[in-house]
């Protein structure tokens, strides 16, 4: 590793901008950075879900995806470059139909929740919808790889079926929605 970080105080944010992976400045509030943001957000996210007892196979999934969005996150800070592949999005398919194959058709919406590590889950989910609308935002100005915003579509999926799997896990259900609460 060629360049580490010495100097964690710099103070040269504190004119309200931040330097981005090729030098150059940004305001702290731009697009490209509340898209750097929710990516590291989403990243933060996926590692409290990781201190929870998961299983094994689900832990080293996250655990390589946590390594993609270090990898997004790289290169929403570099303008122009590209570092996630559609390989990527392949696999994040085929673990969400892996992980749902097994899991009955939803006849109603499933509530946040079902267990400590299921509601992490749908927290995770959650952010990463925001980091994906982030992205969006980022794309109406500057050029986002496509591949990234395939990357985080899927991901959300893949957390919610995951977040089901966990549920059941720990509860044997999910919290479903019912529309007749008796109002």
């Amino acid at each position: 590793m060629g360049h580490r970080l010495s100097k964690i105080v710099t103070r040269t944010g504190d004119d309200g901008t931040t330097g981005l992976a090729d030098g150059s400045r940004v305001p702290k509030e731009s697009a490209r950075i509340e898209a750097c943001g929710a990516v590291d957000e989403l990243n933060s996210a996926l590692g409290v879900l990781l201190a929870a007892d998961l299983p094994a196979p689900m832990a080293a999934q996250l655990l390589e995806i946590q390594h993609d969005l270090f990898d997004l996150g790289g290169e929403l800070a570099i303008p122009g470059s590209v570092v996630l592949r559609a390989q990527q999005v392949e696999a994040l398919e085929h673990r969400v139909n892996e992980w749902n194959a097994d899991l009955p058709a939803l006849r109603e919406f499933v509530l946040p929740g079902g267990g400590a590590a299921a509601a992490h889950c749908h927290l995770a989910r959650s952010i990463c919808r925001r980091a994906e609308r982030r992205c969006w935002a980022l794309s109406r100005g500057e050029p986002v790889n496509p591949q990234a915003l395939r990357y985080l579509n899927r991901l959300s999926d893949l957390l919610f079926v995951l977040a089901r799997v966990l549920a059941r896990r720990a509860r044997g259900s999910e919290v479903m929605w019912r529309r007749d609460r008796g109002r």
